[in-house]
Formats: C-alpha cells, sequence, structure tokens
C-alpha cells in the first residue's frame, strides 16, 4: 500500500489549512456561497438537498484497517454514524456541519487521507479492479500505474480547470472489473509478442445525459510514455473540449462531435510534441520504487485443499449460499478474496455504519493483512484471506450484518442516494432498490436467476450506473409525478454496452413488478445455464417488450 512521503503530507496539511481559512470566511459571512463554491468544490464539499456533503477520496479503492478505523471515528464525531461508498471507489458523508470540515480533513490528513479532487473540472480519483494484486490472471498490479497518474495529476496546473470533470480508470485483467470504457480515459494493461507490458488507452467513454462507450486511441502505449500519452489527450480535450455549454463539455461529446479517427489524429501529433520535450518520460526507477509499496504481502505456502471448508459448508447453509457467490480465486494457492455486500435487504445499497466500519477493519487486521478495498459496485473486499479462515471471516462479518450472500445477483444493485439527498436527483433511487430487494430477497430464487446487474439512477446523470446495467432503472419526473425508466442489455465489462429502451416510463407503483415481469421473462426464454445478459443478446428487446408491457 503506497504511504505518504515528507511532500504529500506537507501537501495535505497544507491544503486544510487554506480551507480552514476559506470556511472562517464563509461563516463570518465575509464570503457568499457562490463565492465559496469553488473553494468548497476544490476541497471535496457540495451543498445537496438538505445539507453539505463531504466526498473522501480513496484512491484506487485502497484503504488500510487505520484509515476505515479513523472514518469510522469521523462518520460518529462528524455525521450520522454512517458512510456511502460510491461508483469511484470514495466514501461520502451525507451530513457534515461546514463548521466542523475543517477539523475533519485534518483528522483524515493524520491517516494520509483527503478529499482533494473529488469534486471541480479535474482529473478525479483515478479507479481500478478492486481485485487489483491478487486476481489469478492480471498482467501486473494496476495500482501502481493508478499511483503514477495520482502523482502526476494532483494539482496538475494545465488541468486544474477543465472544460469538465474527467475520470480515469485501470485495469489489468482480460476480465473488465473498473468498467475502463465507460470512462473518460480508461487504460487496459496489454502485453505484446515480445512479452512486454504496455497499455491501450481508450477515450471519451462516459454516461449521463449522453451515454458513450470509449474509443481505443492508443493500441500500445509503451510504460515510459504512458504519461506523456496521458497528456496528449488530456491536451486536446482542454484544447478543444467545449466550454460553452454544459451538457456538451465532457470528452465524449468531443470524440463523437470530431471523430475517432481525428481524435487520434490531433492526440498523436500532440503526443509528437510532448515526447519530443522527453520531460514525461516515466523513468523505470521510479516505477519499480512505487511498485515496492504494492509488493505482495508474506503469504504462507498452503493447500487450497480445505476440508474443514466443506464440513461447516454442510451444517451452514448461510455459509454456503456465502461461499457461492463472494469468494473469488486468488493467484496464491490456499489463498482467496472476500467480497463483501453493502446490499442487505431493505437497507440502503453502499451504506456502512461506523461500527460495521471498525468490524470490517478489526477483521482485515487478524485476517487479511489490514488491507480493505472499496468495489465500484458499492461493496468492499478483501483481498488476501487464508481459506482455512473462510468460516470465521463469515461468522464476524454476518454478526455485524454484513453476511449477505448476494455478490452479482440481482440483490446486488448499484444506486445512486436519489432524491433522499441529492438536490440534482428527479426521483427517488433508495426506496426502489429497498424494494427490489425485498421483492427479490429469496436467496434460492436469486441464485436460479443467477448473475444480473439491476442499476438504479434517480436522474439522467446516472450516478447509478443505469446504462449499463443489465437491467437499468432511471428515475424521471413528469410534472411532479416520479415514473421510472426502464433499460435492458447494458453492461459495463469487457463487453460494455449502453442499455435500450425499453419503452414507456412505469410509475413508482408499477415499476418493482415491472422488474419482477421482466426477469420471469427471462427465465422462461433463457436457454441452459444463461445469465441474463447472454439471453439478452441472444433474443434482444422485442420479446421484452411485447410481454411487458401486454402486462403492463
Amino acid at each position: 500500500m503506497y504511504r505518504y512521503d515528507e511532500f504529500d503530507q506537507q501537501l495535505v496539511n497544507e491544503r486544510v489549512a487554506q480551507f480552514r481559512d476559506q470556511v472562517t470566511r464563509r461563516l463570518a459571512g465575509e464570503l457568499s456561497e457562490d463565492e465559496f463554491k469553488m473553494s468548497r468544490l476544490m476541497n471535496g464539499v457540495y451543498l445537496q438537498l438538505h445539507s453539505y456533503m463531504l466526498r473522501i477520496a480513496i484512491p484506487y479503492g485502497t484503504l488500510s484497517s487505520r484509515q476505515v478505523h479513523k472514518l469510522a471515528d469521523i462518520t460518529r464525531k462528524y455525521d450520522k454514524g454512517y458512510g456511502h461508498f460510491t461508483t469511484r471507489q470514495n466514501l461520502q458523508l451525507n451530513w457534515p456541519a461546514l463548521k466542523d470540515i475543517p477539523d475533519l480533513l485534518a483528522e483524515l490528513a493524520s491517516v494520509e487521507m483527503h478529499c482533494i479532487q473529488t469534486s471541480g473540472n479535474c482529473i478525479r480519483n483515478t479507479t481500478s479492479d478492486h481485485h487489483a494484486g491478487a486476481a489469478p490472471d492480471e498482467l501486473e498490479d494496476p495500482r501502481v500505474i493508478c499511483e503514477v497518474i495520482r502523482q502526476w495529476s494532483t494539482f496538475h496546473p494545465e488541468f486544474s480547470f477543465l472544460p469538465r470533470k474527467f475520470k480515469i480508470a485501470v485495469s489489468a485483467t482480460e476480465h473488465d472489473r473498473a468498467a475502463i470504457r465507460v470512462h473518460d480515459i480508461g487504460i487496459q494493461i496489454v502485453k505484446n509478442a515480445a512479452g512486454e507490458i504496455g497499455y491501450e488507452v481508450w477515450a471519451g467513454g462516459g454516461l449521463g445525459r449522453t451515454p458513450i462507450i470509449g474509443k481505443k486511441v492508443g493500441d500500445f502505449v509503451p510504460r515510459e510514455d504512458l504519461l506523456a500519452f496521458l497528456e496528449s489527450v488530456l491536451r486536446v480535450y482542454n484544447m478543444f473540449g467545449r466550454r460553452d455549454n454544459l451538457y456538451k463539455s465532457r470528452i465524449k461529446i468531443l470524440v463523437h462531435e470530431v471523430g475517432a479517427d481525428e481524435i487520434r489524429r490531433q492526440v498523436a501529433a500532440e503526443f509528437k510534441e510532448v515526447k519530443a520535450r522527453g520531460t514525461l518520460q516515466l523513468p523505470e526507477e521510479e516505477v519499480a520504487r512505487i511498485r515496492k509499496y504494492f509488493a505482495p504481502p508474506e503469504f504462507e505456502t498452503l493447500s487450497d485443499d480445505v476440508p474443514e471448508i466443506n464440513a461447516a459448508a454442510a451444517k451452514d447453509k448461510g455459509f454456503a449460499d456465502w461461499l457461492k457467490s463472494n469468494i473469488s480465486a486468488h493467484k496464491q494457492p490456499g489463498y482467496t478474496i472476500v467480497n463483501i455486500s453493502l446490499k442487505p435487504v431493505g437497507l440502503t445499497p453502499g451504506d456502512c455504519s461506523a461500527d460495521q466500519m471498525d468490524v470490517v477493519a478489526d477483521i482485515a487486521e487478524k485476517y487479511a493483512f489490514s488491507e480493505i478495498r472499496v468495489a465500484h459496485e458499492q461493496n468492499l473486499c478483501l483481498a488476501h484471506v487464508r481459506r482455512k479462515d473462510l468460516y470465521e471471516v463469515y461468522t464476524a462479518l454476518k454478526a455485524a450484518d454484513l453476511g449477505t450472500p448476494n455478490i452479482g445477483l440481482i440483490t446486488d444493485q448499484i444506486a445512486c442516494p436519489g432524491l433522499d439527498y441529492c438536490n440534482l436527483a428527479n426521483a427517488r433511487s433508495i426506496a426502489i432498490a429497498q424494494r427490489l430487494s425485498e421483492r427479490f430477497q429469496d436467496i434460492e430464487f436469486q441464485q436460479k436467476i443467477g448473475r444480473l446487474h439491476l442499476n438504479t439512477s434517480g436522474c439522467i446523470n446516472a450516478c447509478g450506473h443505469h446504462h449499463v446495467g443489465h437491467i437499468g432503472i432511471l428515475g424521471v419526473d413528469k410534472k411532479g409525478v416520479e415514473y421510472y425508466q426502464v433499460t435492458l442489455g447494458g453492461a459495463a465489462d469487457e463487453t460494455a454496452a449502453i442499455g435500450d429502451i425499453v419503452g414507456p416510463a412505469f410509475t413508482e407503483g408499477e415499476i418493482v413488478d415491472a422488474i419482477d415481469t421482466i426477469v420471469k421473462i427471462y427465465l422462461d426464454l433463457r436457454q441452459g445455464d444463461e445469465i441474463f445478459i447472454d439471453t439478452y443478446r441472444r433474443v434482444g428487446v422485442q420479446p421484452f417488450k411485447d410481454k411487458l408491457y401486454a402486462a403492463h
């Protein structure tokens, strides 16, 4: 795990002091809300529907137990005892008082955390695979390059006031768990025929009002040239991105309007100039220095064969169900990846109480090398757990209401805060997600349905990633009444796709029954063990549309 050096710590401490002065001036009436807006956004402070909201950066989704314990303390002291993990692998606090935020930031700084570049028209927190460093099929740990990008992009003078916010994601496995194709820049770590590691670069992806899958702009960028190439993409965007229209300001609109070929040409020309100066060549010794921070822990020599696990599963059905869905393969024999669901029946997807944070941190200290990951699906992960410890880990998680066995199933939903918190939302997301989890709570039925990604957004900004859900739900407003539009066939992985709108929107009272009907149609149509997305790609939208609206 990366540790701050003296420059990192000084930078964060100075920012806390600066913002403390700005908050003091705002509370004294020396700054209006409009005058204060830029300062607060640059420090991750949003003005939401009912209060200020603070977004805490979790670089590439990696936390230490010490940091999670501190987050628990902060939520108790400055908020209402819980936080909300987001699809950007960050943590949001929805109820901090403005007067307390400087002290809160100082406490974060004491454990090498901050809220810098979690808002504003800059390069945001770089996200990655929550299985990084543990996945059997990864080419290298993607967090190394994420950290290189973090250091390069933090306070970058040329990219602090871009036309719009800018998001980068990195993946190192064939199966994309970082959703790189729906980011402003997506980086896929690849290997060429000579066995050399390089980077496939995608640009112009994004969701929101105009959902678009990114286009490949670099086939194989050598490691030493990666920052120069990224700088070139950002420069092209900074020069030609729209600043006259908020809805057309993202790089996805630029790529769409001028075409991928022209973007490639512009980036190549810029890259030639940047590379010629030689100032952004990434030294291998610097990569090696950072890589040491992500060295694998000291694994024991173990076997995958642990008979006592099978014995425990035979006696405890809850544990058996949890093993089926919440455990992923590990590259080290005798170890496994534990995925922790933050989607219990009837509660808010992504929420985690202070007590639960402490439990996860304690478990990580005892069983997982004191390391916790945040997944973009709004769950947590322990990347390195001995197989022989699984039952003890499950028992401790279950006691804290963290043992829900639904990773990848229909109740493992992504949902934004919606109209309960957000002043941009048109409709409630949380209430719909809660009702859906209650409708489909039967675990055997969930297992029968199989892998199915259900995503809900409360407005067109798509913070719930509804466009790339196998089933997506979008809350809309029709003359003051909440309606819900349904899309089918979206995907955020290596087969990324934007879902198809099925038809007219459903009322709040109809939407859960509509999703139930869609699931039943799928079960009638699927062949063998097909999962939902495969059935949908085989039969298309029409069978769903015909039967859904006949029932409606």
